[in-house]
């Protein structure tokens, strides 16, 4: 990350940086000479971690408290960003478990989880993407998740998990997009996709871990995070050896994609089914 690790008129912006990987990511960016913007809703322990690191690496940091679920602290971000020239890094981090079963989750949750993990994600990267274009030069990492790649699984070992996984399927489908569109800009833009991480981001929710696949570090996720955007690798699996793998399941959804476009009518397939019909006693026979 040459470009991206001076100091001065550089600074990267990372949400979630309080505590877990959003905190690995500020202390891995400020050993390297980073300037940065730490963006968390619990304040004190935000300004914990930036003096720490201001002590420890000598680079200048600023605290933003900011809870994302509430648009108008969202709108302060975003004019904060407005009012800078120099974030050439942002790093949209901030997100919560959220694992409850459909039927039973509270609407206050689903609103939370759509406005962290899609609202926030969205109009973050929009308010800083313009600058970064401006000035040809800048990195977008939005963090998702392997649940975004696990819709066909059941809920057992994995929690139950409808919303938290439909989030976080945006999060990697808004940035393969996006990188479409920012292509020959300057503007670097990933999607990490890691797997369970060695942080409180389960226990904040009381979940017994015993049963899931292992975790790994967060300083292993960031190293390849910040290996995989030197690279200009789009979607980065921290844990994924062979990229042929992520490349065949890429490969075969945009060959759905293409076949399936070029039809003007349904599939036979499809033709030779009954049309649905509402079991007997259903209100709709009411009439």
């Amino acid at each position: 990350m040459t470009e991206l690790s001076a100091r001065g008129s550089h600074r990267a912006l990372i949400t979630g940086a309080s505590s877990g990987l959003g905190m690995a990511f500020s202390e891995r960016l400020a050993s390297k000479g980073h300037n940065l913007v730490l963006v968390a809703r619990r304040v004190s322990r935000l300004q914990d971690v930036a003096q720490r690191l201001r002590t420890a690496y000598g680079v200048h940091i600023e605290v933003l408290g900011a809870d994302l679920n509430d648009n108008a602290a969202l709108s302060k971000v975003e004019n904060f960003i407005a009012n800078s020239n120099d974030i050439t890094l942002l790093i949209n981090n901030a997100g919560f478990a959220g694992y409850y079963p459909f039927a039973s989750v509270e609407p206050s949750v689903i609103d939370e989880l759509i406005a962290i993990h899609i609202r926030a994600v969205t109009r973050i990267a929009r308010a800083v993407l313009p600058g970064m274009v401006g000035r040809r030069q800048g990195g977008i990492i939005n963090i998702s998740g392997l649940l975004a790649l696990a819709s066909n699984l059941p809920p057992t070992p994995l929690p139950p998990r409808a919303v938290y996984a439909g989030a976080k399927a945006y999060i990697l489908a808004f940035t393969q997009t996006l990188a479409g569109e920012t292509k020959g800009t300057g503007v670097r833009v990933q999607v990490c996709i890691p797997g369970r991480i060695e942080t409180d981001f389960h226990a904040a929710q009381g979940l017994d871990t015993s049963k899931q696949p292992p975790a790994m570090s967060a300083d292993d996720v960031v190293t390849a995070s910040l290996a995989a955007l030197e690279d200009d690798e789009i979607v980065c699996i921290p844990g994924l050896a062979d990229p042929a793998l992520y490349d065949a399941l890429n490969n075969a959804q945009l060959m759905v994609f293409r076949t399936s476009a070029m039809q003007s009518r349904c599939a036979e397939r499809y033709r030779s089914v009954a049309i649905f019909k509402p079991p007997k006693g259903d209100s709709s026979d009411v009439g």
